[in-house]
């Protein structure tokens, strides 16, 4: 199956281990870190949500209007608009990008940073409103006669949108999240399931959740699965690890930085199950399987995507093709400074993995058609006797 690169379209140059230099919304380098994706083999490049952050839809849609080829996966929350608008809004931006969006919709993980934009539902009912939102967008997507809606969340009459997405039937749906409600939300409407880096092991329970939720919703085909990660790479192994402590300690410099004036230093428990799984993980050791890392998740308090994968381009590459061969077929990356990771990453890493790719799509056609040729003679064979 081919595989995909996820990287991000950061709007400014800030990280967990860099002071933002430029505004919050830069033109210059928005653009300038997007041309380094689509130049150096990247698929698609998300763009976050996060409340007063700039409005990514907005974003999305200069970037769109600037280059042709990079794919675009938009993060949404639907507490911040009616669903009906969303649909118009994501329909005008497939248009705009001639076909090129991916919308991830995002229920919420935490309480207060939902009610900074006044939203008040319980996590639970967040979730119901996300499946219903999804519903209503598809059915905006898709419908050309009038429909009403009357929901637990929504209710309207007679709604057609004027404006369709370029992408038919639909743009792609993504989703997320390790909790139950999130796996029967996800397993129901997600066309991308996304999953934060974990170990093999557990990274295979979650697809087979994933994949039982999507069968018991009543689907045939489950969603694709996406993993993201931080790459640390660098020419040795040696160098790789100096770098990956250099990280860490320049991740742990910043949130003291950041820290009010006696905060006191014990982080609050997170309330996504995503978050504390990762610190769980994170308690029970430091390196797993090939290349995986976990104190850059640590140093973060589980803040969503912070697990690393620490090594030379071939062993971070051969990390994600253990991640491929379980079925994982969007390979989500970024690193700590977004434009020069982005470039190497792109430059030593993803042609590696392609290349393997290409390797394993081969040998898994052969062996296809040397089992359709050996039926074919026993039929024969039958045939004849």
């Amino acid at each position: 199956m081919p595989v995909e690169f996820l990287g991000i379209a950061a709007t400014g140059d800030g990280s967990e281990t860099t002071a933002r230099t430029t505004a919050s919304f830069d033109r210059d380098y928005t653009l300038r870190l997007a041309r380094a994706h689509e130049d150096h083999g990247w698929d698609r490049v998300l763009f976050a949500y996060g409340a007063g952050a700039p409005e990514p839809a907005a974003a999305a849609a200069f970037l769109a209007s600037h280059l042709d080829r990079l794919q675009i996966l938009l993060a949404h929350r639907p507490n911040v608009s009616y669903p009906t608008f969303a649909a118009k809004t994501f329909a005008t931006l497939d248009r705009i990008s001639d076909g090129r969006l991916t919308v991830h919709f995002i229920t919420g993980g935490n309480d207060h940073e939902q009610q900074r934009e006044g939203d008040f539902l319980t996590k639970d009912q967040r979730y119901e409103r996300t499946r219903e939102y999804i519903g209503i967008v598809k059915k905006a997507w898709t419908s050309r006669e009038p429909f009403d809606h009357e929901g637990p969340y929504y209710r309207f009459n007679d709604f057609v949108s004027d404006v369709f997405p370029v992408q038919q039937p639909r743009p792609a749906v993504s989703f997320g999240g390790s909790s139950d409600a999130a796996y029967a939300a996800g397993g129901a409407e997600a066309d991308i399931y996304c999953l934060w880096g974990e170990p093999l092991a557990r990274t295979a329970e979650q697809i087979e959740r994933v994949k039982e939720a999507a069968r018991a919703a009543g689907r045939t085909d489950p969603p694709r699965i996406q993993v993201a990660f931080r790459p640390i790479i660098a020419p040795t192994e040696e160098l790789a690890w100096e770098k990956a402590h250099r990280t860490v300690a320049a991740i742990r410099a910043r949130r003291a930085a950041d820290r009010p004036e006696g905060a006191g230093s014990v982080d609050a428990v997170p309330e996504n199950t995503g978050s504390r799984r990762l610190i769980e993980i994170a308690e029970a050791g430091e390196r797993y399987d090939r290349a995986l890392w976990t104190p850059t998740a640590a140093a973060t308090g589980g803040a969503g995507n912070s697990n690393a994968l620490v090594g030379t381009p071939e062993t971070v590459a051969q990390a994600l093709l253990d991640y491929y061969d379980l079925g994982v077929d969007i390979l989500s990356a970024r690193g700590y400074h977004l434009l020069d990771d982005a470039i190497d990453f792109g430059r030593y890493v993803i042609p590696i993995v392609r290349e393997e790719v290409a390797k394993r799509d081969a040998a898994r056609a052969e062996a296809e058609r040397a089992a359709r040729a050996e039926r074919d003679r026993h039929q024969l064979i039958a045939a004849q006797a």
